[in-house]
C-alpha cells in the first residue's frame, strides 16, 4: 500500500458524515475506519497532528498514478496535472471551485515531492500545455516556485499547500488581461492599469464567493503586491503578510523567466542576481535563489566545448549539474541529446543562455532517460 497524509485530503472529510476512506496511523494501524464519523474539527485536527495516513488506492484518482509511476512517466503526469489545474483556474466562477482546486493541486504537490529537480524544470521551461492561457501558465510557475521555496524555508505541509493555492489564485481576476499584456507592444492603457491595481481584491472576492474562508490565504492574495516600504498596492500597507511576501518574490522571479512581446526572458543566473540586488539579505530571497541555484534544471547553458546544452538536474556540486548537449559548437542540432559530465575538463559550463539565445528547446519526456543515467 502507498499512503498520503490525511492533511492533504482533509477537504474530502465531511464533519458529522461517514468517512469515505480508512484512516491509519504512521505504523498503518487502523484508526477511524471507512464509514465511521469524524464528529468535529478538533477530532480531525488531532488525527492530522498524529500524522494520520490514507491509502492512495482508496482515493481512486491520479495520485495513485503519481505514486506508482516510473521516473520516465513523470513528465507526462506533470503535463496532465498542470493542464487539470489550468482548467480549474479558468472556471473559477463555477460551482465547487474550491473542491475542484483542492483535488487538482494534490497530485501536483506529490509530483514536486517525488522529484524537485523536475519541478524546477517545469518552471524554467514553462512545460504547461500549449493550450493553456499565458496567465494560467504564469500562475502555475509562481505556484510551483512558492511551494518549493516554502519547503526550503521549513514550512509545514499545510503552510506549503496554502502557498501553492494562494499563488495559483492571486491573479484569478486578471488571467485574460495578463495574456493581452504579454502580447502587447505598447504601454498599458489607463483602464488596464486600473484593472491591474484592482485585481488583488477582485481575486479575493472570487475566492470568497467560492467559499474560501482561510484568512491567511485571503490575506496573501490581497497583499501580494504590497511592499514593506508602503509603495505597493492596493492599500500601500507596510505590515505585509508573510505568505504575501513569498508570493511577491516568486512572481517577480518567474516573471523574469517568461518572455513577452516587448521583453525577452532573461537567463536564470541573471534573474537570481537581480533578486539579490533588489532584495539583499532577505531570507525568502536567499531561499528562492538557493532552491533554483545558478544553473537550475531547464536552463540552457553553453559548455566549454562550445555546445549548447540544457540542465537536467542538480549535480554533486552547484557548479557541476547534469546536462544534455543539444547542439554542437556551430549550432547544428544533434539527432539525440547527449549526456555531458560538467565536472570533466572541456565540458564545464561557460555561460548561461537566455531562452531567446538558446538554439533548441526540449521536452522533459525526451530528456528524462538522460537525467536518470
Amino acid at each position: 500500500m502507498r499512503f498520503t497524509e490525511l492533511s492533504l485530503v482533509k477537504h474530502r472529510v465531511r464533519l458529522g458524515a461517514p468517512l469515505p476512506f480508512n484512516v491509519r496511523a504512521a505504523d498503518q494501524t487502523l484508526l477511524p475506519a471507512r464509514g465511521q464519523v469524524i464528529a468535529d474539527a478538533e477530532q480531525l485536527g488531532a488525527l492530522m497532528q498524529r500524522g494520520a495516513l490514507v491509502d492512495i488506492a482508496e482515493l481512486g484518482d491520479v495520485r495513485l498514478d503519481v505514486e506508482a509511476a516510473a521516473p520516465s512517466q513523470l513528465p507526462q503526469l506533470w503535463t496532465q496535472c498542470l493542464n487539470k489545474v489550468g482548467d480549474v483556474l479558468m472556471s473559477a466562477e463555477g460551482e465547487s471551485f474550491r473542491e475542484a482546486l483542492d483535488d487538482a493541486v494534490e497530485p501536483v504537490q506529490m509530483l514536486i515531492r517525488r522529484d524537485p529537480d523536475l519541478a524546477v524544470f517545469q518552471v524554467v521551461q514553462q512545460q504547461a500545455g500549449e493550450s493553456l492561457a499565458y496567465g494560467v501558465k504564469r500562475s502555475l510557475q509562481s505556484a510551483v516556485t512558492s511551494f518549493l521555496v516554502a519547503r526550503r524555508l521549513g514550512w509545514n505541509v499545510n503552510e506549503s499547500g496554502r502557498a501553492l493555492k494562494a499563488a495559483l489564485t492571486m491573479n484569478l481576476s486578471m488571467l485574460e488581461l495578463q495574456g493581452g499584456l504579454a502580447r502587447q507592444l505598447t504601454p498599458g492603457t489607463p483602464a488596464q492599469r486600473a484593472e491591474i491595481r484592482a485585481h488583488p481584491m477582485r481575486s479575493v472576492q472570487i475566492l470568497e464567493r467560492a467559499g474560501v474562508t482561510d484568512p491567511d490565504w485571503l490575506a496573501a492574495v490581497a497583499q501580494h503586491h504590497e511592499e514593506q516600504d508602503g509603495s505597493g498596492y492596493p492599500s500601500g500597507r507596510t505590515d505585509v503578510h508573510e505568505l504575501a511576501a513569498l508570493l511577491h518574490r516568486a512572481d517577480f522571479y518567474t516573471s523574469k523567466l517568461s518572455p513577452r512581446a516587448n521583453q525577452d526572458a532573461i537567463a536564470a543566473d541573471r534573474a537570481g542576481r537581480q533578486m539579490f540586488m533588489q532584495d539583499p539579505g532577505h531570507p525568502m530571497t536567499a531561499a528562492l535563489v538557493k532552491e533554483f541555484g545558478v544553473y537550475p534544471p531547464g536552463c540552457h547553458v553553453r559548455l566549454a566545448s562550445g555546445e549548447t546544452a540544457i540542465v537536467l538536474k542538480r549535480g554533486a556540486t552547484i557548479t557541476t549539474p547534469a546536462v544534455a548537449a543539444l547542439c554542437d559548437a556551430t549550432g547544428l542540432s544533434y539527432p539525440q541529446p547527449i549526456r555531458r559530465d560538467t565536472a570533466r575538463s572541456g565540458y564545464g559550463i561557460a555561460a548561461v543562455l537566455g531562452s531567446a539565445r538558446a538554439s533548441a528547446r526540449e521536452s522533459a519526456e525526451r530528456l528524462m532517460p538522460l537525467a536518470m543515467a
